[in-house]
């Protein structure tokens, strides 16, 4: 998860006499680099993760000071540092309860610390961080890419995760724009930002850019407190970034550095499912039969045995505005009840005793057997799964137009 507050809260807490006084939530934030500023213009440039630092000389008032926070915060700011002792004294009760709810790291050191010194030096341990991160996502990617080299991926992992202990992936995409169609320096402030939003997830973790998603690959953490680790995630989103619309695919946990792969996939066909049924959120684990549709990677089949086997259906509905599939899909939730379809979609069980009759004249199927409703029932929820080679069109199947006509509506 990069250099984080945490991690310059351990170096610099006796080397440099630092205190975190609020923010406290923040202490997982990562930081891009640190940068010196006595005046405002500056922060127009930054693009997330900056740890602002200031003795205060440009900022001799509570407001002043006020406005600078709330700046870093819509900047997506790792933090803030002040060299208290000279130009300020006292921080403010103000900007620490400003801090507090927002969840900015408030930072000081004392006025004899030698900020170029403190600078120097963090600088270069963010710098080797980051030649680490870099290591650290080409050894999970080839992870995913090649399980079969655990030999050579493992060790490159192996001083930084457990890497026989559990994985767990999380896939984020946006809702309305391709990520890999967007600016990479847009990209990167999104990822920034996204990292700052993992408030309380720091070394057990790591946060990747790869194949059009933002990965997060969670290490050896209980699987009820990353539901924590994710519901914090949701709601920074939602207050930091209400204009944002993130999709999130959550696998189930694995075990083995080895099957990163597995959670992968599983993490994928979760996405899915959530761009599928318009859902900002989906748990592999809570996908129920769809589990195992959104792993199959054969689309071909899945439209055979979807579209295609309800072909004579589609047809009919779209030929005489029907609702023969629908009313098929309950009829077969309902446990082949006619008074309970009737219940949930309105019409006198008269009705849906028509209707079911020329639904199984138009299938050619009785509709008696457990293994003919299961096959039925399945191709329902293929229907549901929106990928495009998962559909076929009356036009793939001439032959049902005619049996599309054999009957009216009811």
């Amino acid at each position: 998860m990069g250099f984080t507050v945490e991690d310059m809260m351990v170096i610099s807490k006796d080397r440099y006499k630092m205190k975190l006084i609020a923010g406290k939530n923040g202490w997982s934030n990562s930081i891009s680099w640190l940068l010196m500023l006595e005046e405002m213009t500056i922060t127009n440039n930054f693009s997330g993760k900056e740890l602002a630092v200031t003795t205060g000389l440009g900022f001799p008032t509570t407001e002043k000071l006020l406005d600078l926070a709330a700046q870093l915060v819509r900047k997506h700011s790792s933090g803030l540092l002040i060299n208290t002792g000279r130009y300020i004294m006292t921080v403010p009760p103000e900007l620490i309860d400003f801090c507090d709810e927002n969840d900015l790291p408030l930072l000081t050191v004392p006025w004899d610390v030698i900020l170029a010194d403190l600078i120097k030096d963090l600088s270069i341990r963010i710098f080797l961080q980051g030649d680490t991160d870099t290591q650290i996502s080409e050894a999970m990617i080839e992870a995913i890419e090649d399980p079969e080299a655990r030999e050579h991926y493992a060790r490159h992992l192996l001083s930084h995760f457990d890497v026989d202990g559990t994985f767990q992936v999380i896939l984020l995409q946006t809702k309305d724009q391709d990520l890999d169609k967007m600016d990479t320096v847009e990209r990167r402030r999104l990822s920034y930002r996204m990292h700052l939003y993992l408030t309380n997830l720091t070394h057990n973790g790591h946060f990747f850019y790869y194949d059009s998603s933002f990965v997060l690959v969670i290490n050896a953490v209980k699987d009820t407190v990353v539901r924590d680790i994710i519901d914090r995630f949701r709601h920074n989103l939602k207050r930091r970034m209400p204009e944002g619309k993130i999709i999130i695919g959550v696998s189930g946990q694995v075990t083995d550095i080895s099957n990163l792969s597995t959670a992968y996939k599983r993490a994928q066909a979760a996405l899915h499912m959530a761009h599928d049924s318009k859902k900002d959120i989906c748990y592999f684990d809570e996908m129920g039969l769809y589990r195992l549709l959104y792993l199959v990677p054969d689309g071909q089949l899945l439209s055979s045995m979807g579209s295609g086997l309800l072909m004579p259906l589609i047809a009919y509905d779209q030929k005489h505005d029907a609702n023969y599939v629908e009313t098929l899909e309950i009829y077969l939730s309902s446990g082949g009840s006619i008074q309970a379809c009737a219940d949930a979609m309105y019409p006198h069980r008269n009705t849906i005793l028509y209707r079911m009759n020329n639904i199984r004249r138009l299938l050619d199927c009785p509709l008696e057997t457990q293994e003919e409703r299961l096959k039925y029932a399945i191709a329902c929820m293929i229907l549901h799964m929106k990928s495009p080679g998962n559909i076929s069109t009356p036009a793939d199947y001439p032959e049902h137009r005619a049996s599309a006509e054999a009957a009216p509506p009811m």
